[in-house]
């Protein structure tokens, strides 16, 4: 069995004795540490592997041109983009295993980053001073194990050397696993799926056929970062079909919601031409973030229901909707070439609008409804079913076209 290495990203110039201790705890497991210097102003505290020359060369700079007027400003993107590229090439030729970083404010900006860029499934811990609150600019979509250093980092201590031990172990135990690599068990591409809460008795009903087919399948919450990741692990190439039964990070991107994703939400699958299944699920409403049981003045004259005592769930006016309907439209007109069915729930878009629900409005429901058909490009076809998101005959005839498109 090969030695693994564990690259380690650190200022050498502000982090070089907590450093050398990680690549002391790193060698006691057995591994190589690969020193990598993102550093910029300061003296090495001691040699690196990859010194910061090299590093601001390949994202583009020259060191000794940022030394005329040092500043982190001027020196990050050069670093970021430097310490990236070298990153991506050696775990692409199986010299690095992990990485582990460090820092603070600014550090932790700079790790981050670049930890963002590497692939899914490779061992990835960031020990941060603020690692604490909203880590989201620090993890993005990625699985970033970040470890609340407590302590400032500023040399070493009797705490500080047990929570570097404790993260350089993390990493290292993270290579064990390396026998379970990110890949579908059979010759089947994995399919990515996109649910909501008031789809998830239909989510695990197709969950459940799926399987029963042979495919296995990753579900994600669509609350903003559920969908990007799903569309960057397609980019992966980790998902080859997509099931986005949840819409709904569309609806609160436009209005300022908590699920909302961005721009490209709803173009990656297309752009690559895997197929894809789509159902506007839970774009019927809004998800805000409000005071404890207060209703916004503006939604005053809404249907409205609270998902939880701090999120409002109002429902979308017929204006409103229909402007979510183009939008999801023109993303796909602008990226779909085909193998893109719509799946049309028309007794109700989410578990809200069935009989009974709170959002419940199968006037308004039929307006979207008409108005979709009218919007989709000739690249997608539209199909109609007399159910709501979540019942069986609507979730598997979902689950039906998706494998057909795949094994057409």
């Amino acid at each position: 069995m090969s030695t693994k290495t564990i690259a380690i990203l650190a200022t050498l110039d502000t982090k070089a004795e907590e450093a050398a201790y990680v690549k002391e705890r790193i060698e006691a497991h057995g591994g190589r540490a690969l020193l990598v210097d993102i550093g910029i102003v300061g003296t090495p505290g001691l040699p690196a592997d990859v010194d910061r020359a090299t590093v601001v060369a390949a994202g583009g700079g020259d060191l000794a041109s940022l030394l005329g007027n040092p500043t982190r400003q001027a020196a990050a993107p050069f670093v970021s983009a430097g310490a990236t590229k070298l990153l991506l090439e050696a775990i692409e030729a199986g010299r690095v295993d992990g990485v582990i970083a460090m820092g603070g404010t600014q550090g932790s900006s700079s790790c981050g980053a670049i930890l963002q860029a590497l692939p899914y499934g490779l061992p990835k811990v960031l020990v941060s001073t603020v690692a604490s609150g909203d880590t989201a600019p620090f993890i993005g979509i990625k699985d970033i194990c970040m470890v609340p250093s407590v302590g400032d980092l500023l040399g070493l201590n009797p705490f500080t050397r047990r929570i570097l031990a404790n993260a350089a172990g993390a990493v290292w135990g993270m290579t064990e696993a390396a026998d379970a690599p990110i890949a579908p068990r059979g010759d089947k591409p994995v399919i990515g799926m996109t649910n909501l809460g008031v789809l998830t008795e239909g989510a695990m009903r197709a969950v459940a056929r799926f399987q029963e087919k042979g495919y296995e399948v990753i579900v994600f919450h669509a609350v903003g970062s559920g969908g990007l990741a799903m569309e960057q692990m397609m980019k992966e190439g980790i998902i080859g079909a997509v099931f986005d039964y949840a819409m709904g990070e569309i609806a609160d991107e436009m209005f300022d919601g908590l699920r909302g994703a961005s721009p490209e939400r709803l173009t990656v699958a297309g752009k690559l031409g895997l197929p894809q299944v789509i159902v506007p699920g839970g774009c019927e409403h809004l998800g805000l973030l409000v005071e404890p049981n207060q209703v916004p003045d503006e939604w005053k004259d809404h249907q409205m229901v609270f998902h939880t005592p701090i999120v409002f769930v109002p429902r979308l006016d017929a204006e409103r909707w229909c402007r979510v309907a183009q939008e999801i439209a023109d993303r796909l007109a602008a990226s779909t070439t085909g193998r893109c069915t719509m799946m049309l729930p028309l007794d109700g878009t989410s578990r809200y609008c069935i009989e009974g629900g709170e959002l419940r409005n199968p006037e308004l429901d039929a307006v979207f409804f008409e108005y979709m058909k009218q919007a989709l490009p000739e690249t997608v076809e539209c199909r109609e079913l007399d159910a709501a998101a979540e019942d069986p005959v609507f979730v598997d005839a979902c689950v039906d076209r998706l494998i057909e498109l795949i094994e057409s």
